[in-house]
């Protein structure tokens, strides 16, 4: 199984787990899954139109699915996804 890497904003949805394993074959059906297992999550993750949100980054392997083939990106069954929010702040 795959291995989903779970930021600390996230955790109170998956009962503070920081790591949860999937069976999932693409990044579309892993946030299916997630959903199904953890209600909420997709609407943290997407938008209205079911687009993965602009300051939700999800690498697999270390790779930016956005340079890949997007949520259509397959996952294979000793992947690591990571799903990293992007962090605003500094100095104006």
């Amino acid at each position: 199984m795959a291995l989903v890497r779970i930021p600390t904003p996230l955790r109170r949805l998956t009962n503070e787990k920081d790591e949860v394993s999937i069976s999932s074959d693409s990044v579309a059906q892993m946030i299916i899954d997630l959903e199904t297992e953890f209600p909420g999550i997709k609407d943290r993750l997407c938008d209205e139109k079911g687009e993965i949100r602009k300051f939700i980054n999800i690498y697999i392997n270390e790779e930016d699915i956005r340079f890949l083939k997007g949520t259509e990106t397959a996952i294979s069954e000793n992947d690591t996804i990571s799903i990293i929010p992007a962090i605003a702040g500094g100095v104006s």
